[in-house]
C-alpha cells in the first residue's frame, strides 16, 4: 500500500522509516498539501497530512478523484479538514490524539521561564560581551497564579508542573479533571481566571466556540502586565489585538509556539526573504516577546509515537477496525 506524506521533513522520513513495520511502501513530499498538490498523491491508497496542510473541501474532492481511500492525520487537532465533506466523500479521517503531552506542556514551561527570566536577551547580550544585568529582572514563580485554559492530556501536564513549582493553578474546562483538583488546583470561570491568572497557557482545541477566545476584551480582563502562552491553536488569539495590549503594558509577556496566519510560514527556512506578514514583524520587534515556529512536539518520543500511532492506524483501517477516527 502506497502512503503519501505531504509537508514531510527528514525528521518525519526518519521516524516513519523506523516504525514501518509493515513494510508500506512510504512516498515522502516536501510540498504542503492544496489544490494544485493534490495531483501529487495520484496513485496513493493513504493521504498522511500534518497540520498545516489544506484539507477543505476541493482538495479532499481531488484526492478521492484520484483514487485516496483513507486520511491519516499525523497530529492530534482536525481543524484543517473538511469532516462534513470528507463524510460525503467516503474519505474516513484518522489522526493521533496523544503522542506526548509531555513534549508540548514542558516547552511552555520553556516559554515561560525565557520570558520570565529574559532568557533570549541575556543570550545575545553575552555573545556580544555585554554582561550587564540591566532590564533582565524576573519574578519568582512561587506563589504566582497560574491559568490553564484546557485541562486535556497537554494542559493537565502544564498544570501539574507548575504546581511543582509552587504556583497556585487555577483551571478552566468543561470536563473538570478530579486528579488535578485532588493535587490543589480549582476550576474557576473563564472570566475569574482571566482576571486572576499572573501566567495564562492555553491548551484547549480550536472550535467555533474558542476561535478568538483571546481578544481584545479578554485582554482587557487579563490582570495588568500578566503573561500569555499559547501551544495549542494560533486562531486561539486574535492575534492583532496583541499588538495594542503589548504596546500598552497591558500584555507584558508573550510567548508563542502557533500563529493563526502561520501556514504560508512556518516549517521553511525564509530568512533569505523580507517577512511578509505585517503583524508577525510587528510582533517580533516586541523585546518581551518569544515566538517559535511550532516546535512543541518536535522530541524524539513525540516522533516516534506519532509515526507509530499513524502507521498503526492505517493498519487498523486496513483490517476493517479502523481507530482514532474523527466524526463530523
Amino acid at each position: 500500500m502506497r502512503i503519501t506524506l505531504f509537508s514531510s521533513k527528514p525528521y518525519d522520513r526518519d521516524s516513519f522509516a523506523a516504525a514501518n513495520a509493515g513494510g508500506f511502501e512510504l512516498h515522502f513530499l516536501d510540498a504542503r498539501l492544496d489544490v494544485d498538490t493534490a495531483a501529487l498523491a495520484a496513485g496513493s491508497t493513504v493521504v498522511c497530512a500534518f497540520v498545516n496542510d489544506d484539507l477543505s473541501a476541493p482538495v479532499l474532492e481531488r484526492l478521492a478523484q484520484a483514487g485516496t481511500r483513507l486520511i491519516a492525520l499525523r497530529s492530534a487537532g482536525y481543524n484543517h479538514v473538511d469532516l462534513h465533506a470528507a463524510a460525503r466523500l467516503g474519505l474516513p479521517v484518522v489522526r493521533v490524539p496523544a503522542y506526548s503531552p509531555h513534549a508540548v506542556a514542558e516547552h511552555a514551561v520553556g516559554l515561560v521561564l525565557a520570558l520570565n527570566r529574559r532568557l533570549h536577551r541575556a543570550f545575545n547580550r553575552t555573545r556580544e560581551g555585554d554582561f550587564s544585568l540591566h532590564g533582565l529582572t524576573g519574578f519568582d514563580l512561587h506563589g504566582k497564579t497560574v491559568g490553564v485554559v484546557g485541562t486535556g492530556q497537554i494542559g493537565a501536564v502544564f498544570a501539574r508542573i507548575m504546581l511543582g513549582f509552587g504556583c497556585q493553578v487555577r483551571l478552566f474546562d468543561p470536563q473538570p479533571d478530579a486528579g488535578l483538583v485532588a493535587l490543589g488546583a480549582r476550576y474557576v470561570a473563564l472570566d475569574e481566571l482571566l482576571a486572576s491568572s499572573d501566567i495564562l497557557s492555553l491548551h484547549c482545541p480550536l472550535t467555533a466556540a474558542t476561535r478568538h477566545l483571546i481578544d481584545r476584551y479578554s485582554l482587557a480582563r487579563m490582570k495588568h502586565g500578566a503573561m500569555l502562552i499559547n501551544t495549542g491553536r494560533g486562531a486561539l488569539v486574535d492575534t492583532p489585538a496583541l499588538i495594542g495590549a503589548l504596546k500598552s503594558g497591558q500584555l507584558g509577556y508573550l510567548g508563542l509556539d502557533v500563529y493563526e496566519e502561520e501556514a504560508d510560514l512556518f516549517f521553511e527556512d525564509r530568512s533569505d526573504q523580507p517577512l511578509q506578514d505585517d503583524v508577525l514583524a510587528r510582533l517580533l520587534t516586541f523585546p518581551n516577546v518569544i515566538v517559535t515556529a511550532h516546535q512543541a512536539f518536535l522530541t524524539r518520543e513525540a516522533l516516534a509515537a506519532i509515526a507509530g500511532t499513524t502507521l498503526d492506524n492505517v493498519v487498523a483501517w486496513q483490517a476493517g477496525r479502523p481507530s482514532n477516527l474523527v466524526q463530523a
